[in-house]
Parts: C-alpha cells; sequence; structure tokens
C-alpha cells in the first residue's frame, strides 16, 4: 500500500502522467472529514469499500444510482 500525504487542493496522478488513468484530488478537508474528487473515465468502478463489499458478497445488483444532473451542495 502506498500512503500520500497532501493538503487540500492538491492531486495524485494515477497510470502514466502522459496519459493518465485518472486523478484523485482533495477537494475539502474540514475537521476530521475529507472530500476527495475523482476524475477518471466513466466506465472505471469507483465504490467506497462498504459498498465494494456488498458487492462482493450480494452480487452485482443496483444498491443505489446516482442522477448526475442533480444539483448537490457543498458542505
Amino acid at each position: 500500500m502506498l500512503v500520500i500525504t497532501r493538503r487540500e487542493g492538491e492531486e495524485v496522478v494515477i497510470g502514466d502522467p502522459k496519459n493518465p488513468i485518472g486523478i484523485v484530488r482533495i477537494a475539502s478537508v474540514k475537521g476530521d472529514r475529507v472530500r476527495v474528487a475523482f476524475d477518471f473515465p466513466r466506465e472505471v468502478e469507483i465504490n467506497r469499500r462498504e459498498i465494494a463489499d456488498q458487492i462482493v458478497s450480494q452480487g452485482p445488483e443496483i444498491i443505489a444510482t446516482i442522477n448526475p444532473s442533480a444539483n448537490v451542495s457543498a458542505g
């Protein structure tokens, strides 16, 4: 496992820097909460650990859907 220290607004490039698979950015840090932004192609699945564990144990049925046009407020 690789552990990297990053500050708010800093990024980690995943894959070849000339043609990265994706980018992970620390969006904000408030107290003990860290918001992480992922910029990956849509075909790359990204799941929280607890959701990934459910998928593995229960199968790939839809657990939830995300409406990309939903207006989400920060906070």
